[in-house]
């Protein structure tokens, strides 16, 4: 059985270009057409409650079933409502921080990852884990695990000031142990993806994990050199899972990047000619 997921991230509403957005985004879920689309984060540039109503109403337009997670753009950036309600607005439009999906192919955990008291980076705590990995071992017989956050796992490949999760080493182990095979995040508008094999020697019964971020579609500092506007597909079959990078170029979509992970303990098949 075969599914598609489309993630987004940092579409920072309310940052200028909305429109441009809006307009790619609806050719490109009629191009995919995914059984879930997933949004990492930074929905919005200032948290401003019409910001957050107006990213929540166009992404629920697109159709499909969709899961989004907080970024450190949607909580508050005035005193004291950044500390003494930092996710009221974002729950009022999407009612959790941390939404779960459930299909026969999909079983998907958003996690939070957004901190007050941390300007750039975000954390995870042992409790999120320990959710993650009941979920995980709930699903259904085959549905791939899917754990999805805004802070960043593994590196940029541009160089960014941007901070990653805290502690992401021992993010990244217990959400592998928890039995997450595929971590979505966004947060360096950069595209990157790595698989376990490239980060870590796998020996006997250990799990293959895929790891990405997608590449943000919002654009709040044009100028800044090394940030991407797109957005990841992922068409996951038994086997494996294949990721495509399609990177805006200011009228339509670009394919600029397909690669192929494996899932669970097998090797890749032979590459396809």
């Amino acid at each position: 059985m075969t599914t598609r997921v489309l993630h987004l991230s940092d579409l920072h509403f309310g940052a200028g270009r909305d429109a441009e957005i809006q307009l790619g985004l609806t050719v490109l879920v009629e191009r995919v057409e995914p059984e879930l689309i997933v949004a990492s984060g930074d929905l919005t540039h200032r948290a401003k409650r019409r910001q957050h109503e107006d990213a929540a109403g166009f992404l629920r337009s697109l159709g499909p079933p969709l899961l989004a997670v907080p970024g450190n753009h949607d909580i508050p950036w005035s005193f004291p409502h950044r500390l003494v309600r930092p996710f009221s607005e974002f729950e009022r439009v999407w009612q959790t921080t941390e939404p779960l999906f459930q299909s026969p192919t999909l079983q998907v955990v958003g996690l939070n990852s957004a901190r007050p008291w941390r300007h750039q980076s975000g954390g995870i705590r042992s409790g999120q884990l320990d959710r993650a990995r009941e979920l995980f071992d709930s699903a259904p017989e085959g549905a791939l695990r899917v754990v999805v956050l805004h802070h960043h796992l593994i590196g940029a490949p541009w160089r960014s000031r941007k901070k990653p999760v805290a502690h992401r080493n021992a993010v990244l182990a217990g959400l592998v142990d928890a039995g997450a095979e595929l971590i979505l995040a966004g947060h360096i508008h950069q595209a990157a993806v790595s698989g376990r094999h490239e980060f870590e020697v796998i020996e006997g019964d250990m799990r293959g994990v895929t790891v990405s971020i997608a590449p943000g579609l919002g654009q709040p500092r044009p100028s800044r050199r090394g940030e991407a506007r797109g957005a990841h597909t992922y068409t996951v079959s038994t086997e494996e899972i294949e990721v495509l990078t399609h990177v805006w170029g200011g009228g339509d979509w670009e394919l600029t990047g397909i690669r192929r992970f494996a899932r669970g303990r097998h090797a890749l098949s032979s590459p396809r000619r």
